[in-house]
């Protein structure tokens, strides 16, 4: 069986080398690399936006949380992401018409440099750490694959999505999205039958597992589920690996549709994993399959596991060339989004003013692949359950830079000392709550994030009001390639 798998997920991997030499020759200057010229189509902006976000969280962290106390609710961390991009489907156009290429540019040319520097420094650090979960998640899959042990896994993952995502920028990781999305719903969606088969049916399922796990709510229950929508909202809409969807987008109406159309995605990809987990679960019951590495190296290994003793060599090498789709879609995203930032709101502002387009794309590349061994570094020592991490990285971000980015585009008089207040306070109160230094009341830490954020980000603003009394954004100086 080995061998088969192997060899199929070695032929997607070549694959996406291939698109990405492709791409590097659509990629003319810093535009075409960061936001593919502006020229995606609502297809496109979907299926980027959608196979962003379905990544490790979504594939084998979901059916993590079915397997285990969430069972069928488990399904709510993807159908969150579907009720988010609905609703970021009518904001979206006006984020598009900024014209910027970063969300610190925006807040540096809106609110000033300090604004965007804090920006920048707080965007960057959550994608490393968002990088190096979907770089955990694709490894533990090549890891059962192979045979591999996991730290060679991590580096082979680790270099085929940094040398794609370097080369063609956002045209490669677009693209790549595109075929990875659909790869990650049919491949999972076709584990299904087998899985079923190999159960006896969905009856039998249904009588091995506790009651509960068919409890659409109660094992994550009403206030999570809200939150869950709260925190991607607020993050979704700052987060550079999403918001530059939108950016891209080559109009209104392909960023409203695009939006839409990831909004579908994700609700119909969320069952796939949670049933996979809950058949697993029965399977486990019954003893008819060897829980040996689950109860070894915790549940994140459901589906590894309940592929490779479950499915013919094709479907496996199917399923697990999904489940790398899915996991390396969210990182090489992750990775452009850190070095974009690097290159175009650090380096250009602060370390070389007068940078030509040509540089700023060269120190974009070298800025991706310092990230990348960050997080490569990261992903070789982390431990933690996979959703938790990403939602404190999710939760981060959002707590202080929501408020003032998506005010800012309505509201004339918001100002500079609104943006910093708010940024660096509701940042600040994401952390102490998220780490227990602060208690309250148990909820999730993105409440007292965005309350604090808009509380200060109000009084500041109303005490040192925008005097441009504009939403315009300052324009920056360029500088042509000599």
């Amino acid at each position: 069986m080995n061998v088969t798998v192997t060899i199929i997920v070695v032929l997607y991997l070549m694959a996406m080398m291939g698109v990405g030499v492709y791409a590097m020759t659509r990629v003319k200057n810093n535009t075409d690399f960061m936001v593919a010229g502006r020229r995606l189509g609502p297809m496109f902006v979907a299926g980027a936006l959608a196979a962003t976000q379905i990544g490790g969280g979504s594939s084998l962290g979901v059916a993590e949380m079915a397997y285990g106390d969430w069972g069928l609710g488990a399904a709510w961390y993807v159908i969150a992401m579907a009720v988010t991009f609905f609703i970021l489907a009518f904001i979206g156009p006006k984020l598009r018409g900024a014209l910027v290429k970063t969300v610190p540019e925006y807040f540096r040319r809106r609110y000033g440099e300090a604004p965007g520097i804090v920006t920048a420094i707080i965007m960057i650090l959550p994608l490393i750490g968002l990088t190096a979960i979907q770089i955990i998640a694709s490894s533990v899959v090549l890891s059962v694959m192979t045979g591999l042990s996991y730290a060679p896994s991590v580096i082979i993952v680790a270099v085929v999505m940094t040398l794609y995502a370097i080369l063609g920028g956002l045209w490669a990781v677009t693209l790549t999205d595109v075929i990875q999305m659909f790869l990650i719903i049919i491949g999972t969606a076709i584990a299904i039958p087998y899985a079923l088969n190999t159960a006896g049916g969905w009856s039998v399922v249904v009588n091995n597992v506790p009651a509960t796990q068919f409890n659409f709510t109660q094992g994550i229950s009403w206030p999570v589920i809200i939150g869950l929508i709260i925190m991607y909202t607020t993050s979704f809409a700052v987060g550079q690996e999403s918001v530059n969807r939108y950016y891209a987008a080559r109009d209104d109406k392909s960023a409203f549709w695009g939006s839409m159309g990831a909004a579908f995605f994700n609700a119909v990809f969320a069952f796939i994993p949670t049933v996979l987990g809950i058949i697993t679960l029965a399977l486990v019951n019954q003893n008819l399959i060897d829980a040996t590495d689950i109860l070894q190296h915790g549940a994140r290994y459901v589906l590894p596991t309940l592929a490779i003793q479950t499915m013919p060599p094709v479907i496996v090498g199917l399923l697990f060339a999904g489940i790398i789709s899915a996991t390396m879609s969210s990182a090489d995203s992750n990775l452009l989004g850190a070095g974009s930032i690097f290159g175009n709101d650090i380096y250009k502002i602060y370390l070389k003013k007068h940078a030509t387009e040509r540089e700023i794309l060269k120190v974009t590349r070298i800025g991706m692949l310092i990230i990348a061994i960050l997080s490569t570094g990261v992903a070789l020592m982390q431990t933690g359950a996979i959703i938790t991490v990403l939602m404190f990285a999710f939760t981060l971000r959002a707590g202080g830079a929501f408020i003032p980015y998506v005010v800012g585009h309505y509201w004339k008089k918001a100002s500079t000392a609104g943006a910093m207040a708010s940024v660096i306070v509701g940042s600040i109160a994401v952390i102490v709550v998220e780490r227990g230094i602060v208690p309250f009341w148990g909820l999730n830490a993105i409440y007292p994030g965005i309350l604090s954020s808009l509380i200060v980000f109000l009084i500041f603003t109303y005490l040192f009001p925008n005097q441009r009394d504009t939403t315009e954004l300052l324009v920056e100086e360029t500088y042509e390639d000599n």
